[in-house]
């Protein structure tokens, strides 16, 4: 008596390991480094005594000024990011090297972030005296979470096809809400001036 290999799974081929599906690790690890980012950042702004001010740019008239500036410039930068993607994901048409300006508008707008949310953290605290305030705390802790949980699963392997555009977008939502708390606010109450 012969037995048929596939008798017991039914013709369907046993698994090739290379297409395995990706473990549980790989989206938890970026999911823990983004919470514990968020949380870190939020613990220290509400624990730290704020300083009031950490800098200021000659020619600029204050300091929420230069925070609104380099808020704009980075968020200028995000939505090339965000319209690179398309081109990137084929949904917009797009030059052959949309994936190099994807990189470098997204280092370019974390980059000018940078000095905003020490400002931010170091001179102000996390803040929760009004919904304005309270959402642009909550979600600036948020976004460098987000943001670090993009930059881990960049490296990992075998993702689903949706796993980083999601990512990305939460990066985006976050950084155009924070945006729209602060710098958009601050031109608003003030006027557009430098």
């Amino acid at each position: 008596m012969t037995v048929d290999p596939n008798a017991a799974t039914q013709g369907f081929p046993s698994p090739d390991p290379s297409h395995r599906r990706p473990r549980a690790t790989r989206y938890l690890v970026p999911a823990l480094v983004a919470g514990a980012v968020a949380v870190v950042l939020g613990v220290y702004g509400k624990v730290h005594d704020p300083q009031g001010t950490t800098f200021n740019l000659v020619g600029f008239s204050s300091t929420g000024a230069v925070k609104s500036w380099l808020a704009t410039v980075s968020i200028g930068f995000a939505v090339v990011q965000f319209v690179s993607a398309l081109m990137m994901y084929g949904k917009l048409p797009g030059p052959g090297w949309a994936s190099v300006l994807h990189r470098w508008s997204g280092r370019i707008a974390f980059l000018v972030a940078i000095p905003v949310a020490v400002h931010c953290l170091y001179a102000l605290g996390y803040q929760t005296y009004e919904p304005r305030v309270l959402w642009h705390s909550l979600l600036g802790c948020f976004f460098f979470g987000a943001f670090s949980a993009k930059m881990l699963l960049l490296r990992s392997e075998r993702l689903p096809g949706w796993m980083l555009p999601v990512v990305g977008g939460l990066v985006f939502a976050a950084l155009t809400v924070v945006w729209l708390t602060s710098a958009l606010w601050f031109f608003r109450t003030f006027g557009v001036t430098t």
